[in-house]
């Protein structure tokens, strides 16, 4: 007898873990899915291979890991259905989640979706009203259970079919966590993580931080490695540009690694210090000022007389000094 599939949208909060385990109580086959950009889940980047790995040995789950950074910059540009009290387009990036999971059903061999969500757990997206119109419009009506709320929810495709048991599930509604804490226990989870809120995009600093740059003049759009770039470092607006320096080593590290050849690199030559990267037009007026800013922010350099920069375009290499 063919055994049930469930493609779970996997956030690696309590909630999600609990409705694959429930799933999995019916005999289905639990594939989570962990949707990743420089926002949410980016630690997986590059070591998609460790969650395969983690998803089976803790909950006996497949993995699957998607990048879908290309597509969720253009919804949080431009996101139909407006942000959330900081930048963040939690409506629009659910109806895009759900609409890249549906692609991956036939692909995965998935009968239906799953997702963690509770009813009035979360203000924007869990309202019941809400989880039928982001369902409408990610094209996926009646494809997605919610084993923590499914008995208080319209009928799905999959309990109509018979491949899962509603009776089995839960009714709960509101943000209230000591059900699910219970629940964990009883079913031997050793580790209880936090709520999964951990989107960069409700963080104060760095929702100001886009918001000033998408409305910054002459420079690039929004790409991966400048959404990367936007989630640590300092950052400073200037005249057709915008630098980041970075204020620890492995800060420096990594902006050397986002690099592309149309940046500028600046650092300070024979002193410790951060590195800078130049978005846009590295003009004389823009390095003078990208200049004083790197010698501010390197304690040895600040009280010295002058101080000599190194700036890297792409081949090219030369050095200013600054007094």
């Amino acid at each position: 007898m063919k055994k049930h599939k469930a493609l779970l949208l996997f956030s690696e909060g309590l909630d999600s873990i609990l409705a694959g385990k429930l799933l999995q109580k019916q005999a289905i086959e639990v594939v989570a899915l962990r949707f990743i950009t420089p926002f949410f889940g980016w630690s997986w980047k590059g070591r998609e291979e460790e969650f395969v790995l983690k998803m089976a040995e803790q909950f006996g789950f497949k993995g699957i890991v998607q990048d879908i950074t290309t597509d969720f910059l253009k919804v949080l540009e431009a996101p139909k259905h407006g942000y959330g009290s900081r930048i963040n387009p939690c409506i629009d990036c659910r109806i895009l989640m759900l609409k890249k999971a549906k692609a991956l059903l036939e692909l995965t061999g998935a009968d239906f979706l799953a997702t963690g969500e509770v009813v009035g757990q979360r203000p924007m997206t869990q309202q019941r009203h809400m989880l039928r119109h982001i369902e409408k419009e990610a094209q996926v009506e009646g494809l997605v259970v919610r084993p923590l709320s499914a008995r208080i929810l319209w009928e799905t495709e999959a309990e109509r079919r018979g491949l899962v048991r509603k009776e089995q599930f839960f009714s709960w509604a509101g943000r209230g966590r000591k059900k699910q804490i219970v629940l964990a226990r009883s079913m031997g989870l050793k580790e209880i993580p936090s709520p999964a809120g951990g989107c960069l995009l409700t963080d104060p600093h760095i929702a100001d931080r886009i918001r000033l740059y998408l409305q910054h003049k002459d420079i690039k759009g929004l790409n991966a490695p400048v959404a990367e770039l936007l989630t640590f470092g300092r950052h400073f607006p200037l005249p057709g540009a915008w630098l980041v320096l970075g204020r620890t080593a492995e800060e420096n590290q990594r902006l050397l690694r986002l690099v592309t050849p149309q940046d500028t690199i600046i650092k300070l030559k024979d002193l410790p210090g951060p590195t800078g990267l130049i978005l846009g037009q590295a003009s004389g007026k823009v390095l003078e000022e990208a200049a004083s800013l790197l010698r501010r922010y390197a304690p040895k350099a600040r009280h010295m007389s002058g101080v000599e920069v190194l700036v890297i375009s792409g081949t090219s290499k030369r050095s200013m000094f600054r007094k």
